[in-house]
């Protein structure tokens, strides 16, 4: 199976190219935040090194979210295009699972992947290795880092933070708990190679046009809409707009 795996869920951008597991050409990119511009550049840059036609592909695995709201768009929105356009198989994948992947499976202890999700949150979940498998054991959620930390020293096991620790994140602790140690940065840089792992042998979406990003909070667009709008709902604003 030929893959092409797409994350901009956050600052770094990544692109990776896999073929029956194995990584044949990958590029991230960790000092640009226009992720719009270098994207498809990247992607064809990628298929030209490689000497695939993007007829090729038989599947588009994206990071779905969370994280950043645009960056989201602009990977799920590509790979929704791309899908359509080349008649292809297209899968979401978390994008804190894709960081909680970095982890090595030798460990036993709870992954918890975070991402800073500003005014002193984050976005976070809990995965934990099981039969080489990666297992969610928290769903993906958005939450106050304090709350975070609250919530892990009440675990009866070691865990793993992996993600960058910001310095608006570390304005909300004095120390982390002493079940919790903190992954080394290079932990947080997404890897597509381990994106286009994890969804390569998942059910691909039945219906492109329904698939939108998981933000795990209301959009700015959506909270300044319900304020024009007070006690009107929408079942899925994203979708709508």
């Amino acid at each position: 199976m030929k893959v092409l795996a797409i994350d901009t869920s956050n600052h770094p951008m990544s692109v990776a190219l896999v073929e029956d597991d194995q990584l044949l050409a990958t590029t991230t990119l960790n000092m640009v935040r226009n992720h719009s511009i270098y994207l498809m550049p990247t992607i064809d840059r990628l298929f030209n090194l490689v000497k695939w036609q993007p007829a090729d592909i038989d599947r588009i695995v994206v990071a779905q979210g969370p994280g950043s709201y645009t960056g989201i768009r602009i990977a799920v929105t590509t790979a929704k295009v791309l899908a359509d356009t080349l008649k292809v198989e297209l899968v979401g994948v978390s994008s804190l699972e894709v960081v909680a992947r970095n982890v090595l499976p030798t460990t036993t202890a709870i992954i918890v992947p975070f991402f800073d999700a500003r005014r002193g949150n984050v976005f976070a979940g809990a995965y934990q290795w099981k039969d080489g498998q990666l297992v969610n054991r928290i769903e993906d959620q958005h939450l106050g880092m304090a709350t975070l930390l609250d919530q892990l020293a009440a675990v009866d096991q070691p865990v793993i933070l992996v993600g960058h620790l910001t310095k608006r994140i570390e304005d909300q602790f004095e120390v982390l708990p002493d079940n919790v140690t903190l992954a080394p940065r290079a932990y947080g840089i997404p890897s597509t190679y381990q994106l286009a792992l994890a969804g390569e042998n998942r059910p691909a979406v039945k219906e492109i046009d329904p698939f939108v990003p998981h933000y795990l909070r209301i959009t700015e667009a959506e909270a300044n809409w319900q304020k024009l709008h007070p006690g009107e709902t929408r079942q899925n604003y994203v979708r709508e707009v």
